[in-house]
């Protein structure tokens, strides 16, 4: 079989065998598509130009990132009949376009498809919503939908909760439906709230119900094997060199050692978007920080309770502890504002129990940056954990245990010497978040990577 080996033999093709209409233009491949179509040898880019022709390109706005989709499908294709995993005749059922235009005639928003996703909206029309892109606690994940189930039914369910910014469908390019979840993004929290009310469980379809959250976006990335002498200002001069978007460097000093950090940091992005590209770009063996390859992987975020919760808490959370400040000092320097029922010290940070709020508050007020045995400590309101977190969080550490691998599952792995990513040495940083009372820290401790014997 001959290779399509030059650009114009290309054009060729594309113009003898797929006669692709005006609203294709060779121009709209750039030169990575193009090469990507040389890779494939003549019958395989006839197929892939043949299906990209077929294709309802109405809403695929880059033509040419969709073409390297469909190539990057046809060899997974290639690959699965060779293995005869699935038949080479199988037929794709994908959204009703009749629908799906009635909807966007009546709501004026757009539509762009990918091989991967398919994006309503973002922004919407300026007479629906002229404001600022939503920021955290806007987005909320809708989970088991139908495969079969699309945005001309979503998309009226999901706008009874609010304005939507945008709603992105993830997509399985091999069958042509969807994978079933998506995120819809609303203009403000109440709806995002209004919307897990609404459709947590709601029955879409005969015994199918759909399952919604609000969802976080991660914009954390936990960072190893980072220079202990290094220190917070110098640590993000050095990645806000090499990333964009860096907002924030949060770094924990050795307990013994108030001069030395502890081997890792997290960085902190302006939006999930540029912590990818710096997950990306750090991930790569070129890219030194310090002169020496760093290990990243994501941080699990901080899922921030509600403030009908957080006004019941009556627990601190004190960090920077000394090793002097041991708990009897601990317990005597806040008892001064009322009583303590415990105080649980460990490492270099506390839990104190207040019988009452109001004097946690004022012990909160009054000693936050108290120079307490040599040191100045850190105070805030402890949060309590999500019980089903805390249950998921078991559950990756006994999978990890079973199946003895590090970073089973993307993060949380450990005892690996010497493999993965995210990790500390090897193992764990041994620093914890939790213990039996259900309460977890502020700041960014409390990620998959830290198993807190005290936990649970």
């Amino acid at each position: 079989t001959t290779r399509v080996g030059r650009p114009d033999q290309i054009v060729f093709t594309v113009i003898k065998y797929c006669k692709i209409p005006e609203l294709v233009k060779f121009s709209d491949l750039d030169e990575r598509a193009l090469e990507a179509l040389k890779e494939l040898d003549e019958e395989g880019a006839l197929a892939v130009l043949k299906q990209f022709n077929e294709s309802n390109l109405q809403h695929v706005h880059n033509k040419s990132a969709f073409l390297c989709g469909v190539i990057k499908i046809h060899r997974q294709r290639c690959k699965e009949e060779l293995a005869g995993h699935i038949n080479g005749d199988s037929k794709k059922t994908g959204p009703n376009e009749d629908k799906i235009q009635e909807l966007l005639e009546r709501t004026n928003y757009s539509l762009d498809v990918t091989t991967g996703q398919r994006r309503y909206g973002g922004p919407p029309p300026k007479d629906v919503y002229d404001g600022v892109e939503p920021g955290t606690g806007c987005q909320v994940f809708v989970g088991r939908i139908p495969r079969f189930v699309f945005e001309d039914e979503l998309v009226p369910l999901l706008e009874e909760a609010g304005v939507i910014w945008d709603f992105r469908l993830m997509m399985d390019p091999m069958s042509g439906q969807n994978r079933g979840y998506g995120f819809v993004t609303y203009t403000d929290k109440d709806a995002a709230t209004e919307c897990v009310k609404m459709l947590d469980n709601y029955e879409i379809r005969p015994k199918k119900f759909l399952g919604v959250c609000v969802s976080q976006s991660n914009c954390r990335l936990f960072v190893g094997s980072i220079p202990k002498t290094k220190s917070k200002d110098e640590i993000f001069e050095e990645f806000d060199g090499i990333t964009q978007g860096l907002k924030d460097v949060i770094i924990y000093l050795q307990t013994e050692d108030k001069m030395k950090n502890r081997g890792f940091c997290f960085l902190e992005y302006t939006d999930h978007k540029a912590a990818s590209q710096a997950r990306r770009r750090l991930s790569s063996v070129k890219v030194k920080a310090f002169n020496n390859t760093v290990s990243v992987d994501w941080a699990d975020p901080v899922e921030e309770p509600s403030d009908e919760i957080m006004a019941k808490v009556k627990v601190l959370y004190v960090k920077n502890l000394s090793m002097k400040a041991t708990e009897e000092i601990v317990m005597a320097t806040f008892s001064a504002y009322g009583e303590v029922e415990r105080v649980k010290k460990i490492k270099d940070y506390a839990f104190v129990h207040f019988k009452e709020r109001e004097n946690a508050l004022k012990a909160l007020s009054e000693l936050n940056g108290l120079n307490l045995e040599g040191e100045p400590i850190e105070i805030s309101l402890a949060k309590p954990v999500d019980k089903k977190k805390k249950e998921r969080q078991m559950e990756r550490k006994m999978m990890t245990h079973a199946f003895g691998m590090a970073g089973f599952g993307g993060r949380g792995g450990y005892n690996m010497r010497g493999r993965g990513r995210g990790m500390y040495g090897g193992q764990i940083p041994p620093m914890g978040f939790a213990y039996g009372d259900d309460y977890f820290t502020g700041d960014y401790m409390g990620y998959g990577y830290y198993d807190d014997p005290f936990f649970g």
